[in-house]
């Protein structure tokens, strides 16, 4: 079909699967009411684990999306996937019966880890029954570019169809590249986001090993505390958060509603270290930089940064920094939140989850809170928006995503009001 990309770029649907709940409907109510979705963990046995506990999607059922046979047999990343993609669609009320437009429509659904779960339990079956009892889906649904490639072969999209994956700046970077696709004329609408299923035995393994994770399980849904001078480590979470993206003048056309534009993106590498950010954030400094010039805004133009926030003492240390130096003196009164501290740390989920949160915190003119946040750190001095949602005016919302490998990413949505 013939058309002349505008090289604006908007949002028009929203989709969410998080451990506060099965759509963006049942989650962003408890988020603003200061719930967490943290407790103990019910998808594996914990009991040699040092943390046991986690942010679980709870009573999730594929078969609400998808037919059971394939229900029972696909990832539960690819799940989660599917789920918020049909969410989104529906949201954004998209022309699904346009044969022609579907060869204009691409999928960008990134996952840090991809289909980890089906590795373990096929890894399991091999050294309990051999090589022949293998599955022969352990490939297609192990592989991460599988949340893209099957929700394209659902809807039909036959537009760019890849994937991102760096750790927990995916979600991020997804949207971002699927932004860059769409200005450039290469697709007149992305479904773009990220999707996460880690909280398994091997999963949780890992990242207790890496020390990266609170044990401070007895603290259970208060456990998750960015920029508290108490945090010792994040939460795993899980779930997934998907966009559609539009080209503006085709989303005006068609009349579709506007959650906002995607105005800016920034990225960067710390070139540092494979787990440790970069000292003193650098790598999240030149991100936010790079995001601010790109949307030719300023810090004064930014009215809330969703942080990546991890509940890390270095993350949420040198976070606090790259802030303070992105955005000089207007740091210390441009409100900050992480939303981590309710959801955990959905991994290659969590930029798209964030990013699904700035656009409805402009929708609803408030921020939600940092919860858990009772004892101050010194090093993290500015406003996290502590313990309850606050009303404001938010035109323009930020978000970072910062992963292992020193991944960066930053990205910045403006409110449409016209």
């Amino acid at each position: 079909m013939s058309f002349q990309p505008s090289g604006r770029v908007v949002v028009t649907g929203l989709g969410a699967v998080t451990p506060l709940g099965l759509s963006v409907d049942e989650f962003w109510p408890r988020m603003l009411a200061g719930e967490s979705g943290i407790g103990s963990v019910t998808l594996m046995d914990t009991t040699e684990y040092p943390t046991k506990i986690a942010a679980e999607v709870k009573d999730f059922d594929a078969s609400v999306y998808v037919d059971k046979k394939e229900a029972r047999r696909i990832d539960r990343f690819m799940a989660f996937a599917v789920a918020a993609s049909q969410m989104a669609l529906d949201d954004a009320n998209f022309p699904m019966d346009d044969e022609d437009l579907k060869y204009e429509v691409g999928c960008l659904i990134g996952s840090g880890i991809g289909g980890l779960n089906t590795m373990t339990e096929q890894t399991q079956k091999l050294w309990r029954e051999g090589p022949d009892r293998v599955s022969p889906f352990l490939v297609p649904y192990m592989i991460p570019d599988m949340a893209s490639g099957y929700t394209s072969i659902r809807y039909g999209f036959k537009g760019p169809n890849t994937c991102v994956v760096t750790a927990c700046a995916t979600g991020v970077h997804s949207i971002g590249d699927a932004y860059h696709i769409i200005k450039r004329g290469d697709a007149i609408a992305m479904i773009a986001g990220g999707t996460e299923a880690s909280i398994n035995p091997i999963g949780m393994a890992g990242f207790c090993a890496a020390r990266a994770m609170t044990t401070k399980n007895e603290a259970g849904a208060t456990a998750s505390r960015p920029f508290d001078a108490t945090r010792d480590g994040f939460i795993l979470g899980e779930g997934a958060g998907v966009l559609v993206l539009e080209d503006y003048e085709f989303a005006k056309a068609r009349g579709a509603k506007i959650y906002g534009e995607v105005i800016g993106y920034g990225m960067s590498g710390d070139a540092h270290h494979i787990t440790m950010p970069a000292p003193n954030g650098d790598g999240a400094y030149r991100s936010m930089l790079k995001c601010l010039k790109s949307g030719g805004l300023t810090p004064k133009d930014i009215d809330y940064v969703n942080a990546h926030g991890t509940s890390t003492p270095y993350n949420d240390k040198f976070e606090t920094m790259a802030i303070k130096r992105a955005f000089g003196e207007e740091a210390h009164s441009t409100p900050v939140s992480s939303t981590k501290s309710s959801i955990g740390h959905c991994l290659g989920a969590a930029g798209a989850i964030e990013s699904v949160i700035c656009l409805l915190a402009m929708r609803d003119q408030i921020m939600p809170p940092t919860i858990n946040y009772s004892t101050p750190d010194p090093e993290c001095d500015l406003d996290y928006v502590p313990n309850e949602a606050r009303k404001a005016q938010i035109d323009v919302a930020m978000t970072n995503s910062f992963g292992f490998g020193g991944h960066n990413g930053t990205l910045a949505f403006r409110r449409i009001t016209e």
